[in-house]
C-alpha cells in the first residue's frame, strides 16, 4: 500500500524540492514540530510577561494557559514518583512529553507522517534521557557511590549483579525507543488503512483511538524517563 504523503507529493510537484524523498520525511516532520513548539513558545512568553494579567486565569483557551496546563498535569504525575524532587526535572520531562505528542499527533493529518514513527526520530529523545539520568545520578551521589548500586549488598554476586544493571541500563534507550517506534507505526497503519477501506465516517473512530494513543505513548515515555531519574538520586 502507498501512503499519500504531502512532503513527497511537493517534492514530485516542485523541482528544487525533488530532493526530498521517504528517507528525509521524519526529519522534516521532526523539524516542522520543532518550529511548531518554538513559535507557540514564543508566543506564550510574551503573555507570560504580563504578570499581573497572568496571574487571573483567563476565560479563553490560551498559548500559555495550555503550556500551564500541560505542565502542572505532567508535574503532578511525576510528584507520585520523584515527591518534592520533581520540580527540579520538569523542564525536561515537561519537554519530552511535548515534543513527542506533538509529533504523535501529525498521524491524526492526512498526508503527514509522525517523526516518531521512525526509530531515528525516538533514538536521540532516549539517549538524551539515558545520559541525563546517568548525570544527575553522579552528580547527586558521587561517581563511586553511584555505580556502586549497581553491584548491591551483596559482595560475592557483586560481578554478577553488576554485570545485569550495567546491560540493563544500556538496553533502556532502545526499550524506551522501540516501544514509542512499534506502538506510533501500529496506530499509523490501522488509521491509514481504515482510512482508504472506509473513507466515511469510521476513521472518525480511529482518529480518536490515535489521539488516545498519542497521548498514552508521550505520557509512558516521558513516566519511564522520570522513573529512571528517580531511581537515580535515591540514596537509599
Amino acid at each position: 500500500m502507498h501512503e499519500f504523503n504531502l512532503l513527497i507529493w511537493l517534492g514530485h510537484k516542485i523541482r528544487f524540492l525533488s530532493w526530498i524523498d521517504e528517507s528525509t520525511i521524519h526529519i522534516a516532520s521532526a523539524g516542522l514540530v520543532a518550529v511548531i513548539l518554538l513559535i507557540l513558545a514564543i508566543f506564550a512568553n510574551f503573555s507570560l510577561k504580563k504578570t499581573e494579567k497572568h496571574l487571573i486565569p483567563s476565560k479563553k483557551m490560551t498559548i500559555s494557559g495550555i503550556f500551564d496546563l500541560i505542565s502542572d498535569a505532567v508535574l503532578k504525575v511525576m510528584e507520585g514518583i520523584m515527591g518534592d524532587k520533581a520540580i527540579r526535572y520538569l523542564p525536561l520531562i515537561g519537554t519530552l512529553f511535548i515534543y513527542i505528542f506533538f509529533c504523535n499527533l501529525l498521524s491524526l493529518f492526512p498526508g503527514f507522517v509522525p517523526p516518531t514513527d521512525n526509530i531515528n526520530t525516538n533514538i536521540p529523545c532516549a539517549i538524551v534521557v539515558f545520559f541525563y539520568y546517568n548525570i544527575v545520578g553522579i552528580k547527586e551521589q558521587g561517581f563511586f557511590k553511584y555505580f556502586k548500586h549497581f553491584a548491591g549488598p551483596i559482595i560475592w554476586l557483586a560481578p554478577l549483579l553488576f554485570a545485569i544493571e550495567l546491560s540493563s541500563h544500556l538496553v533502556r534507550p532502545l526499550s524506551l525507543s522501540v516501544r514509542l517506534f512499534g506502538n506510533i507505526t501500529g496506530d499509523h497503519m490501522v488509521l491509514g488503512i481504515f482510512s482508504e477501506l472506509v473513507p466515511v465516517l469510521v476513521p472518525v473512530v480511529f482518529m480518536f483511538l490515535a489521539l488516545f494513543v498519542a497521548f498514552i505513548q508521550a505520557l509512558v515515555f516521558s513516566l519511564l524517563s522520570a522513573a529512571y531519574i528517580a531511581l537515580a538520586v535515591e540514596n537509599e
